[in-house]
Parts: C-alpha cells; sequence; structure tokens
C-alpha cells in the first residue's frame, strides 16, 4: 500500500467517525435530555444530603458533587451511542425500554469501575451503596418519566376534564413545540369515532386494541374486551374493562354506547361463528372482523378490520382448491374460455393469468364483459400474457370453426349458458338453443379441431330438473360426457355446483338493491334452501377437475349444509346494521314456474367417488 492509499483510507475513516458523531448531535432530543439532566440533579442533590446526614459522609461535599457530575457525563455518553435521545418516546415500545436499562447497566458497571474500584479519578473512594442507589432511583424515575410522557400523549383529547389537562401538560412540558401535532391528530375530535367493542382479549384483540389507540387516524376507539376467560373477566387489559360474554347483553352494551362490534378470534369455528355473529348482529350492532385478506402479490399479509363479507354469511371455510399441479398444468397453455365476460368466466380468466397461461382467448356474445375483463388483465398483466377477445355466439358453429381454426385452443372451458330459471321457462326455445344446440356445437368443433380437454360448467338444477334450464343443463352434460365416453383424442369432462354468492343473476345483488332502497325483501318461500359456494370456490372447482379429469367424468363440490335463503335474506339485512322484519320488512313471493324448494347434487343412479383433493 502507498502513501496515498493509506491517507485515503484514514480520511475515509475519519469522515465516518465525523458523518457518525454529526448525526447523534443533529438528532438528538435535547430537550429530553435537559430534563434528564434536571431529573439526575435533582436526585444526586438529594441523595447526598440524605447520605451526609444519616451516615455522617466525610470529606468535602465538593467531591461527592464531582462524583456526580462524573457519573452524569458517563451516563450521558452511553446513552448518546445507544440512540436512547433519538428515541421518538410517545411512540416507544418495550425495546426502547430495554435500551434504556441497557445503556444505564453500562453507565454504572463503567461508573464502578471509574470511580470505586480504580479510582480513575482524584476522589475519595465512592461508597457502593451511595452509587448503585443513584443510578437505580435516576433509572427508575426517567423510565416514569418516559411512560407518564407516552400515557398522557395516548390519552390526551378535548372531550374530558382529564384529557384537556393532559393536553396542557404536553403542551407545557414541550414548550408548545407539539402544538401542531396534538391539534392535526383526530384525538381530538374522539367523540366522532365509532365505539367498538373486541371480543376476544387475546394477543390478537389486545394487538387490535394497541393499533387503535396507537393510530390517531383510526376512526375507531377501543372500548372493552368481551371474552370466556374467568382468569381476564373482571379485569383491566390496556386500561379497558374485559366483560365475559353472559355480561355482553344488548342493554349492557348500550351503557357502554357501543357502535360496532369486532371479532378478533382467528381460531374461531364456523359454528361458533354464526352463533356469536347472530347474536350481536340481533342487537342492531355492525359485526366486524379483525383477519387477513387475500394474500397480494408481494405474499404480504396484514390483519385489517374488515366487513363481514356476504361470503361469510355461508358460516363455513372457504374450499381452497387449486394447488401447485393444477398451475403447473396450465402454465403455458392456450385456453379458450367461452363465457368469458360472465362471473364464473372473468373469474376464470383472473385465475389461468396468476398461473401462467400462455394466451386466453375470450369468447363471448355480451361485449362490455369481455372487454371489462380484457382491460382489467391488460393492466394488471401488460404483455406478460396473450389475451385475444371474440365476440361471438356458440350458436354460430361457422364462426366457432373460425376461431378454433385461428387459435388452435389446447384447452376449452365451456362456460357460456342461459341460467335465469324463471326467463329460461317464458323462452325455452331460446334455453334449448343456446344451452343444449351451443354446447353440441362447441364440443364438436373442440373435438375437430384437436384440443386436449373440454370442461363444461354445469349446475346442480341439471339434478331431476323441474325447470326448462334445469332440463338443458342436464342434456348439455349428457352431450359432453357422451363424446368422453368415446375415448378420443380430446378429454371430456363436467363440474356441478350450486348457486354462485355475487354471480350475475343471483339473489345477493337483488337483495342488496332492496335492503339500499329500504326494503321490503322478497323471497319466494320461506322453506326454500340452496347450496351455495364463492365464485373463487366454483372457479378453482372447473380449473382442478379440468387438470385431473381422465374422461367422461363430472365433478362436485362438497359444499357442506344448504343454507336457508330466509336465513341469508335475514343476516344481510343485518350486515347493514338494521334488524329483519322490523327495519326492513321480508315479504314471502311464492315458488316461480318450475322452482324447487329443495336442491340435489346427485341422481339416483349417480354415486361419488372421493378425489385426492379435499
Amino acid at each position: 500500500m502507498n502513501i496515498s492509499d493509506d491517507a485515503a483510507k484514514k480520511s475515509g475513516v475519519l469522515k465516518k467517525i465525523g458523518q457518525f458523531f454529526c448525526d447523534v448531535f443533529l438528532n438528538v432530543r435535547w430537550l429530553l435530555l435537559l430534563y434528564d439532566l434536571i431529573l439526575f440533579a435533582v436526585i444526586g442533590t438529594g441523595w447526598i444530603l440524605i447520605y451526609r446526614k444519616s451516615l455522617s459522609l466525610d470529606g468535602p461535599i465538593s467531591e461527592q458533587v464531582y462524583s456526580l457530575a462524573i457519573s452524569y457525563l458517563i451516563i450521558f455518553v452511553v446513552r448518546l451511542l445507544l440512540a436512547v435521545y433519538r428515541q421518538i418516546w410517545r411512540y416507544g415500545g418495550v425495546q426502547s425500554y430495554i435500551r434504556l436499562c441497557a445503556a444505564d447497566g453500562i453507565s454504572y458497571c463503567a461508573a464502578y469501575l471509574i470511580l470505586h474500584l480504580f479510582r480513575f479519578v482524584p476522589v475519595r473512594r465512592v461508597p457502593f451503596v451511595w452509587l448503585i442507589s443513584i443510578f437505580s432511583l435516576y433509572l427508575l424515575f426517567s423510565l416514569f418519566m418516559r411512560m407518564l410522557y407516552r400515557y398522557m400523549f395516548k390519552k390526551f383529547n378535548l372531550t374530558s376534564r382529564s384529557g384537556r389537562f393532559f393536553y396542557f401538560v404536553l403542551r407545557v412540558v414541550t414548550f408548545d413545540r407539539i402544538k401542531k401535532e396534538l391539534e392535526s391528530t383526530n384525538r381530538v375530535n374522539d367523540k366522532q369515532k365509532i365505539r367498538v367493542a373486541i371480543v376476544g382479549a387475546g394477543n390478537t384483540g389486545v394487538s387490535l386494541s394497541g393499533e387503535l389507540v396507537n393510530n390517531t387516524e383510526s376512526p375507531y376507539v377501543p372500548v372493552l374486551f368481551i371474552d370466556i376467560s374467568s382468569e381476564k373477566i373482571g379485569r383491566f387489559i390496556g386500561g379497558l374493562p374485559v366483560i365475559s360474554e353472559s355480561e355482553a347483553t344488548h342493554f349492557t352494551l348500550s351503557e357502554y354506547n357501543i357502535q360496532e362490534i369486532v371479532f378478533a378470534l382467528p381460531h374461531l369455528s364456523d359454528e361458533e361463528f354464526e352463533r356469536q355473529y347472530l347474536k350481536y348482529s340481533g342487537f342492531g350492532l355492525k359485526v366486524k372482523s379483525y383477519d387477513y385478506p387475500q394474500m397480494n402479490e408481494s405474499g404480504r399479509r396484514g390483519r385489517i378490520i374488515r366487513e363481514i363479507n356476504v361470503e361469510d354469511l355461508l358460516f363455513r371455510q372457504q374450499n381452497i382448491l387449486a394447488d401447485d399441479i393444477t398451475a403447473e398444468y396450465y402454465k403455458g397453455k392456450t385456453v379458450l374460455i367461452s363465457g368469458g365476460g360472465g362471473s364464473i368466466g372473468s373469474e376464470l380468466c383472473r385465475r389461468l393469468a396468476r398461473m401462467n397461461a400462455a394466451h386466453l382467448i375470450i369468447l363471448d356474445i355480451y361485449e362490455n364483459g369481455a372487454y371489462d375483463i380484457q382491460q382489467e388483465l391488460r393492466m394488471e398483466y401488460g404483455d406478460a400474457i396473450e389475451i385475444s377477445v371474440e365476440i361471438v355466439s356458440v350458436c354460430c358453429r361457422e364462426d366457432l370453426e373460425s376461431i378454433f381454426d385461428k387459435y388452435r385452443p389446447e384447452i376449452v372451458l365451456h362456460a357460456a349458458a342461459h341460467k335465469h330459471v324463471p326467463l329460461m321457462e317464458h323462452n325455452c326455445l331460446e334455453a334449448v338453443k343456446n344451452n343444449v344446440f351451443g354446447t353440441k356445437n362447441i364440443v364438436e368443433v373442440a373435438e375437430k379441431y384437436g384440443a386436449g380437454r373440454f370442461i363444461m360448467v354445469s349446475t346442480d338444477k341439471a339434478v331431476n330438473p323441474t325447470n326448462v334450464m334445469g332440463a338443458t343443463k342436464r342434456i348439455c352434460e349428457q352431450i359432453v360426457l357422451t363424446h368422453g365416453r368415446r375415448g378420443g383424442a380430446t378429454k371430456f369432462s363436467a363440474t356441478r355446483f350450486g348457486n354462485v354468492l355475487g354471480s350475475n343473476g343471483s339473489v345477493i345483488p337483488l337483495f342488496r338493491r332492496q335492503i339500499a332502497k329500504g326494503g321490503p325483501v322478497t323471497i319466494t318461500d320461506r322453506r326454500i334452501v340452496r347450496y351455495f359456494m364463492t365464485i373463487p370456490e366454483a372457479s378453482q372447482l372447473v380449473l382442478c377437475s379440468g387438470a385431473i379429469a381422465n374422461n367422461g367424468e363430472l365433478f362436485v363440490l362438497d359444499m357442506g349444509r344448504p343454507v336457508k335463503i330466509l336465513d341469508l335474506a335475514e343476516n344481510m339485512i343485518r350486515l347493514s346494521g338494521l334488524i329483519p322484519d322490523r327495519d326492513i320488512k321480508i315479504v314471502e313471493t311464492g315458488l316461480r314456474p318450475g322452482e324447487k324448494l329443495y336442491e340435489e347434487l346427485l341422481i339416483k343412479n349417480e354415486s361419488l367417488r372421493k378425489t385426492d383433493n379435499e
């Protein structure tokens, strides 16, 4: 190494040291340091006077003062190096207080070595008890001062006497420097915040409470916990009382002026969730959940307070069907989706895009739906996936042949169909034309142009059908399964499932509109029950069955127990914070033509065989 390199290296080291001390001193909370100095001076002076009087401490008082000054200098340097004075204490957590304790512990050891053991400074030997007492008291009062400041910052507001007092003290001790920050927070308007009771006083509930208290922008203010643990009931957590579930009556919650209930129970069973939801929503309170939303693209998840949605009203866990095998099957493939602009078809497109399909052909007669999903996918994936939109009816065989000849799709997902039972009763010829002959066309064209797999979307209304729509879908199943049993190059399968929550034409959008208008909510019969599944479940079922199908097979999803339409209507009214039959009337209109009270998943001569996918 030459001289110039050595000089440059030393210059770099000196520059880093200078930068370090510059950062330290620029970011120090000098006002807090002043308060610490005053606190140490008061404690030290008092302790000197006590020791001199009670223990007849000999030597001039200047030596004790000198020892005190050296002790504080040591504390100051160590706290400075460990960034104690760079903490923002109003947001301080356990780690901040541990840092302070560690700094003062190191300071004591250093002071003991300098003043007591080795006596590096020209003072008499400082008594061990005197030294440790000073440091312990100083640490205790330092912690108390910071905790008190943090407590006042969390509790100040302008809506109560204690809150106004804390607001005044904070402004005084900071010489009004914090005024703008205090007045910019929403805590001065706590009366405008939503008062919530948190169900669950475990780690999740306590975490939620702390987050709401510390977040001044939060629209919620926690008031109490509701729990079943006898160890917690009757006690306080973070200043909030814990009451038992039996005490959480309508009268008690009204006394606390509770406006909303938040579930903070991550492992709540479906049955327990249903019971508690019905209890609290029955009081006319909005019920929300503190849990994980769907994982975002980065793979990170965080708990949020979210509305109870329609899917939650099934009171069962959603089935997660898609797996790595399914994703690998569709990766790099050209897939055609008939009815690709519909509720099921568009969700199929989204999931295929996530599975890295090479080319999506969205085929639909309704241009608006197809255009919407095309633009959505282009905004999200850009040129990473090829997307083609074809506005064609499955009834037009000539157009279908042209499209299949042009794109040569490897997989066909057939979701195009007329599905409204009452409308198809009145337009039975159109139901047969579109559903039956449309399916026959696309099945034969797919086979003719060498598609590797054909998957049809069917319905539970095809089982023992009592209406035109169900009968046409049963014929469609037979067409698809018959072609599959021939053993040709194309593998055929069908998937059968019940009503899809939130899909076009389902009762959910109708109920929403009726509730928004103030009612009444109309149901055809109070005895009607239906199997329900979510749009993600339906799309996953189609994709998974296509990946594992051999040939000529029919797949159904285990959808749990059927749901009464009356219960669904009542729960949707409760979701709006209203009470059924008091705020919103429920009116029975009578069964429509072709409508059944109960839907089935299997025809009598069909038997179930469970797949590897649960």
